[in-house]
C-alpha cells in the first residue's frame, strides 16, 4: 500500500497517495533535451500549460534553465535579487519575442525573464492551478512565489544555492528535494555507483534532515530520487526496480522519467549502439511502462511531458493499488 500524506503547498493542502498526481512539464528554454524551443514564447508556454491542465495535470512545473548532461549551472551569488518583480515582465498582452539560445549557464536575470511572465499569466487565467517553479536559484524561487507559485522544485536538493533552504523556510511553500550527483558538466566523468538505491536513500535522508534543520517543515517536503541526474544508464534500472525501498524514508515521493536517455538506450534496436538509441519522440511507450511501474511501487507524483497518456496509465495503476496490488 502507498502511504497517505498531506502536502502543504502555500496556503492549501494536497492529499497524496489515494491517487497519483500528475505534474506537467513546461520548459521555457531553447535547449531542453525534449521540447527545447517549443515554448520559449511566454504566450505559447501558457497555452501549453492550460492544455496540460485540461489533459489531467494537477501541478504545472515551469522551468527556465536546462540541466541536461554537459550543461553548466550558475554558481550562486549568495544574494536575493532586488528591484520590482514587475520590471522582469513583459506586458501581459504583448508578444514575447523568441530569443536565440543564450550562452550557458543561464543567468538569474534571464531565468526570471523566461519563467515569471508564464507563472503570472497562468495564475491569472487559471487561479486554481498549482504552479511549481523548477529552479535551483533562491532569488528566482522567491520571485516566482510572489507571483503565485506554490511549489519550488530544486534539482540540486537545495545545495547549489546556499540561500535556498532558508528561503524556502521563509516562503512556506511546497518543496521538492531532488537527488543529484555533482553538476551536469561533471556527470559524464563521475565514477560508477556501487549501489544506487543505497546511495540515493542515504543522501536523501541526510539532505531532508538538513532541510528540516534549516526550518523547512516536513509536511512541505517531497523527495525525488533524480533519475538520470548523475546516474549512468544502467544505474537507473536498479533504482526503478527497488523504488519501493524509498518509501521507508517517510516522505512523499516524486519521480520524473519522461523521455529520458536511459529509456532511449533500452529501446535501442540492438541495445548497445549509441547511434541507434530511440529518439526522444519514440520513447512514449517506454516512459509509460516506467511510470506505471513507479506508481505500483509507491510514487505519489509523476512528472511528465505526456500528461494525458500518463494520467490514463495512472488511473489503471491506481485501481490496481486500490484493489490490493
Amino acid at each position: 500500500m502507498r502511504a497517505i500524506f498531506q502536502w502543504n503547498v502555500g496556503d492549501r493542502v494536497l492529499e497524496l497517495g489515494r491517487r497519483t498526481l500528475i505534474m506537467g512539464i513546461v520548459n521555457v528554454t531553447p535547449d531542453s533535451f525534449s521540447d527545447g524551443g517549443l515554448y520559449i514564447d511566454a504566450g505559447k508556454a501558457v497555452v501549453r500549460a492550460e492544455q496540460l491542465l485540461d489533459d489531467g495535470a494537477t501541478i504545472i512545473d515551469v522551468g527556465g534553465e536546462s540541466t541536461r548532461p554537459g550543461t553548466s549551472v550558475t554558481p550562486a551569488t549568495g544574494g536575493i535579487a532586488t528591484g520590482n518583480i514587475k520590471d522582469d515582465l513583459a506586458p501581459e498582452d504583448a508578444a514575447v519575442r523568441t530569443r536565440p539560445p543564450v550562452p550557458e549557464p543561464v543567468s538569474e536575470e534571464e531565468e526570471r525573464r523566461r519563467v515569471l511572465p508564464v507563472i503570472r499569466d497562468l495564475k491569472r487565467r487559471r487561479q486554481d492551478a498549482v504552479v511549481s517553479v523548477d529552479t535551483y536559484k533562491a532569488s528566482v524561487a522567491r520571485a516566482a512565489v510572489e507571483l503565485g507559485a506554490e511549489v519550488v522544485n530544486d534539482v540540486s536538493g537545495f545545495r547549489w544555492d546556499p540561500k535556498m533552504a532558508k528561503t524556502l523556510a521563509e516562503l512556506k511553500v511546497g518543496a521538492v528535494l531532488m537527488h543529484t550527483r555533482g553538476r551536469p558538466e561533471e556527470w559524464r566523468s563521475l565514477p560508477p555507483i556501487g549501489d544506487p538505491v543505497l546511495l540515493v536513500k542515504r543522501d536523501l535522508q541526510q539532505w531532508a534532515e538538513t532541510a528540516t534543520l534549516a526550518g523547512i517543515k516536513r509536511h512541505r517536503l517531497v523527495l525525488d530520487p533524480g533519475f538520470g541526474f548523475g546516474k549512468r544508464f544502467e544505474e537507473n534500472y536498479p533504482l526503478l526496480a527497488h523504488f519501493a525501498e524509498l518509501q521507508k524514508m517517510g516522505f512523499p515521493l516524486l519521480a520524473g522519467v519522461s523521455r529520458k536517455s536511459f529509456i532511449g538506450r533500452m529501446l535501442a534496436r540492438d541495445g548497445k549502439d549509441k547511434d541507434k538509441d530511440a529518439e526522444v519522440a519514440e520513447r512514449l511507450y517506454g516512459t509509460l511502462a516506467a511510470e506505471t511501474a513507479l506508481i505500483l511501487k509507491g510514487v505519489h507524483i509523476i512528472r511528465t511531458h505526456d500528461v494525458r497518456f500518463a494520467a490514463e496509465a495512472a488511473r489503471v495503476a491506481d485501481a490496481i493499488i486500490a484493489n490490493g496490488g
